[in-house]
């Protein structure tokens, strides 16, 4: 890790820094972007026999193994799951499930005046894609966390697609029910959810994280799809000033673990324990060759002149996970994806146990949206109803504002009813 003071003599250097970290997206997909363009629209013209082409180039999937996932798959894969590995993605589901329940929106009317209702009815999406990463690791996590708040919301049709499906993904989709699973990844699971194939007919909409070929399709279909967000590499920053050293290292390489670009921060006014932090990094780093390739490149201790700074800093990084002391911190907390409060709440206890979603936002979407919720799978539909009399008191008032505005035939439709 790096460390940078914003005062004295490295004040400048800092400031730089900052802003680079600052000025990062949630992923730079440029790059890629010529090549998935090229895979969508392969998709979009050949479909199934696109999906298996690539299946077969990139997944290695045999000639005679079917896109699609049989629940007896699904079914043998659980039962052949350790009892323990059953017994925690039960325990997960159920507070995922708890969660999502609790931040589900409800219906409501008012009567603003008299005479007038308004309200809102609140609807599932009719479908969704949920997709779930098979390269590095396997992710039941992922699977349990995209589709159990789809779910809760009431959504009729949600598949999941994830290449190489490991057998605790599997697993994870027998225990939540899973009917629809397509051993299908990257660019080309994106563009057969957006625009369907003969095999798996098009959602909605698409969540999940993926990679960069991932990311760089769900932004391309998103003006014929709907998406999450866009999802980069995991960020993790630390804003404390009475932390225990050795907590704060196991959070920052547990996170850095998951990509070498993995983003991790340490932000304090305190000098010595940013010193104590760098030296736990190192020594638990020093056997995790991911964590030490992310944390070398990509790992900053930024000391501040004070604690409102820190704060300062911490909303302008607007992180995914975010760790603060105490539940007062709260207060001063604008921007991040999800905060863990304290020495004995561990950022993974989030990715995996704790309920709310794990799928945040990176790049700094945190100033505008949070994670994966509920939310992102109704619709919040609003609803006005007028008796007469109600029209007549209120009527004028429309007439006046759509007159101003030159939309004659907006007053006019309500002078015929005024009648």
């Amino acid at each position: 890790m790096k460390l940078a003071r914003t005062f004295g003599r490295t004040k400048k250097a800092a400031t730089a820094l900052i802003e680079t970290i600052e000025k990062r997206g949630a992923a730079n997909t440029s790059k890629v972007e010529p090549v998935v363009r090229c895979i969508l629209a392969d998709v979009r013209q050949r479909g199934d026999a696109a999906l298996r082409s690539y299946a077969a180039k990139f997944d290695s999937l045999q000639p005679a193994t079917p896109l699609r996932v049989s629940r007896d798959e699904m079914k043998a894969a659980w039962k052949s799951t350790a009892p323990e590995l059953q017994s925690a993605m039960r325990a997960a589901q159920k507070n995922i499930r708890a969660f999502a329940s609790a931040q589900k929106p409800r219906e409501w009317t008012i009567a603003p005046a008299p005479g007038v209702a308004t309200g809102q009815l609140v609807r599932p999406l009719e479908s969704v894609g949920c997709y779930v990463p098979g390269g590095r690791y396997p992710l039941p996590s992922t699977l349990l966390m995209t589709v159990t708040p789809a779910q809760v919301a009431g959504v009729a049709r949600i598949v999941v697609c994830s290449p190489k499906p490991a057998k605790e993904t599997l697993a994870a989709a027998w225990l939540a029910g899973v009917t629809e699973f397509y051993r299908v990844g990257g660019a080309q699971a994106i563009a057969a959810l957006a625009f369907g194939t003969a095999s798996i007919a098009r959602v909605n909409k698409i969540v999940g994280p993926g990679n960069l070929y991932v990311t760089a399709a769900k932004i391309l279909v998103s003006s014929e799809c709907g998406i999450d967000m866009p999802a980069g590499p995991t960020e993790i920053v630390v804003t404390s000033q009475t932390g225990n050293p050795a907590g704060i290292a196991a959070d920052l390489v547990a996170q850095a673990e998951h990509d070498p670009e993995a983003l991790a921060i340490l932000i304090t006014s305190n000098a010595a324990l940013a010193e104590a932090v760098m030296v736990e990094v190192k020594a638990q780093a020093k056997s995790n060759a991911i964590a030490k390739q992310s944390l070398a490149a990509q790992g900053f201790v930024f000391v501040t002149e004070s604690i409102t700074e820190a704060s300062a800093l911490t909303n302008r990084l607007a992180p995914e996970h975010l760790t603060v002391d105490t539940m007062a911190d709260l207060k001063w907390v604008k921007n991040a994806g999800s905060v863990f409060i304290g020495y004995y709440s561990p950022q993974s206890m989030g990715d995996y146990i704790s309920g709310p979603n794990h799928v945040l936002p990176t790049g700094r979407v945190g100033r505008v949206r949070g994670g994966l919720s509920v939310m992102d799978f109704v619709k919040v539909i609003t609803v006005q109803q007028y008796t007469r009399r109600a029209l007549r008191a209120w009527g004028p008032h429309t007439i006046a504002l759509a007159e101003a505005e030159g939309l004659r035939g907006h007053a006019q439709s309500v002078r015929v009813r005024m009648r």
